[in-house]
């Protein structure tokens, strides 16, 4: 059974998603693949531990610090999206990276266990980077373009500055 229950934050209405004992999803109303991991008819339930901590980590991070605790996830998607995902977790608070890089930290992992090279577009990191079903905790909001643009936020790029400009204390 999936559960979901709704958190007002200063950006919009975000709606969390449990299978009862892990975070599986927090998509901010109507973003980009909204819900996509969730059957038809997950039903509303405001009680359960896990979302009573992803509260917590997000009262403390829109208040501007940095959360200390991660509530416990368990992100729905293809071992290459849950490979993307994992390197997002490892992005510090207030720091960036770029598609590239994760696509080259993709590639250095795999030549640690293979013989055979592989390329890796920023393309395809940047495709599993929007599909991230855990927006905020698994910070996909800290991925920029080579440049240092702001591109590919599932939420809006207003919302992606805005969760930067907090976290560098602004």
């Amino acid at each position: 059974m999936m559960y979901t229950t709704h958190y007002d934050s200063p950006l919009g209405d975000i709606t969390l998603a449990s299978d009862g004992a892990t975070l599986t999803g927090l998509w901010f109303d109507g973003q980009k693949y909204y819900a996509a991991t969730l059957p038809d008819a997950p039903l509303e339930k405001t009680d359960l531990p896990v979302f009573a901590e992803t509260r917590r980590w997000l009262d403390l991070y829109f208040a501007g610090k940095c959360p200390y605790f991660t509530p416990p996830l368990a992100p729905t998607g293809t071992p290459f999206r849950q490979k993307v995902w994992n390197l997002l977790l490892d992005i510090p608070y207030g720091k960036t990276t770029t598609y590239g890089e994760i696509a080259n930290r993709i590639v250095e992992t795999f030549h640690e266990t293979s013989l055979h090279p592989i390329h890796m577009s920023p393309q395809a990191v940047g495709n599993a980077v929007g599909h991230n079903p855990i927006s905020i905790i698994i910070p996909c909001h800290r991925v920029v373009g080579a440049n240092g643009a702001l591109t590919g936020y599932a939420g809006g790029l207003e919302r992606k500055a805005w969760l930067l400009q907090i976290e560098r204390g602004f």
